[in-house]
């Protein structure tokens, strides 16, 4: 299914797919595959006890850089990451980015779409049988509200919540810094209180939670991403930290190297 969809999105954004020695896929690429290395980390770490977690990723990851005005990353099945230019308006540098990363390969981790799966199935058995004992539909009428507002769509907060937690684990475990989720959130609150875009609507109406929420189980977690980040009095994390801003200048010359050719 997630190969599938993929090749179809790159066949709908055929023309607008950055190339893969753009600085920005270069980007996405670096910081993505540090996350996907925490990924497999982790996910070894916490299978014995995490049932929800997948042992190890079927496939490796993808990374598609997308130029769009739309501000939004996702992970398909199959592992493969598309990245919309206009999530740089929130996200500002590598820390910030991973944090987005994070949460969206937690989704994958967590096996949150074959989730979804199982359960459209479950409640389209359910609407066949309430059609069959009321054939007139008003208990499918019924049905369809209060299996969206009752379950759908807290269940689908509740996997946005999850996603955030292990995100910032994940994002902390790649040695990038875990408060980087909140300066994108508080950007992207911002950004809805000041009316681009409509405001959001109610939120035991949406599928996400509200931005103070989430805001505020950040502060809650934070504790235990910290303590992975600054692990061994820093020491874990400041050589990499030092490898990643040379990474950052070499792409940043051979950037300009290719700007000046074209030019």
């Amino acid at each position: 299914m997630g190969n599938e969809q993929y090749e179809s999105l790159l066949r709908q954004h055929q023309g607008g797919i950055l190339p893969n020695g753009h600085r920005a896929s270069v980007t996405v690429q670096r910081v993505g595959s540090r996350i996907a290395a925490a990924a497999h980390k982790c996910s070894r770490q916490w299978n014995a006890n995490n049932t929800n977690i997948q042992h190890k990723s079927p496939s490796p990851y993808t990374y598609t850089v997308v130029r769009s005005p739309d501000a939004n990353a996702f992970v398909l099945p199959g592992n493969h990451v598309f990245v919309l230019t206009g999530l740089f308006k929130y996200a500002h540098d590598e820390d910030e980015l991973a944090s987005v990363l994070g949460h969206e390969m937690a989704h994958n981790l967590a096996r949150h779409a074959g989730e979804r799966v199982s359960e459209n199935i479950l409640f389209t058995i359910l609407r066949r049988l309430a059609l069959i004992i009321d054939p007139p539909g008003v208990l499918f009428a019924l049905l369809i509200p209060a299996e969206t507002l009752l379950y759908s769509l807290p269940h689908s907060r509740e996997h946005e919540m999850e996603a955030d937690r292990i995100g910032i684990i994940l994002a902390s475990e790649a040695c990038y810094d875990p408060r980087a989720a909140k300066r994108v959130f508080s950007r992207m609150k911002q950004d809805a209180e000041s009316g681009n875009g409509g405001a959001p609507p109610p939120e035991f109406l949406s599928t996400h939670p509200g931005y103070d929420t989430r805001l505020t189980f950040f502060d809650q977690w934070m504790g235990d991403a910290l303590a992975r980040f600054n692990e061994d009095s820093g020491n874990k994390c400041r050589a990499i930290r030092e490898e990643m801003k040379r990474a950052r200048r070499m792409a940043a010359k051979d950037h300009d190297r290719r700007e000046g050719r074209g030019r």
